[in-house]
């Protein structure tokens, strides 16, 4: 029998929480250097649920089933890239952070991050319904 932590909802609802918590990293680095001169905002690609699922579909992963036996490879998502947003002003010494914007972001990010938990409790909660618990 396979962990709850492997079965591919749990999987997906682990990458997300992964990408929500390098997106707030990188808003929160983009925040630290609004004064800083030139600096550009990042942010990470956005997330593409539907790819994640196509991708995980049409992998398979081997089960080790003894000490001995090699695993091969695990399914693991690429580094999210960050991107340059096309900067909407930018100040006159060359930095286009704008804080409203950033904190926006940051909120955004915070309710996913809410509805990506909430998710994972509801699974993990049929799991155990559906185990008798």
């Amino acid at each position: 029998m396979t962990e709850l932590g492997n079965m591919a909802i749990f999987q997906a609802v682990k990458k997300r929480l992964n990408w929500l918590g390098q997106r707030q990293e990188v808003l929160a680095q983009n925040i630290a250097n609004a004064d800083t001169p030139n600096y550009r905002s990042t942010d990470l690609k956005p997330y593409n649920f539907k790819e994640l699922l196509r991708r995980e579909g049409a992998q398979l992963n081997m089960e080790a089933t003894g000490g001995d036996h090699l695993t091969g490879r695990q399914k693991r998502i690429r580094d999210y890239a960050s991107k340059q947003g096309k900067p909407f002003e930018t100040a006159p010494a060359g930095n286009n952070v704008i804080l409203e914007e950033q904190m926006a972001k940051i909120g955004e990010t915070g309710s996913n991050y809410k509805m990506a938990t909430g998710l994972y409790k509801k699974h993990l909660n049929m799991v155990k319904i559906a185990l008798g618990r």
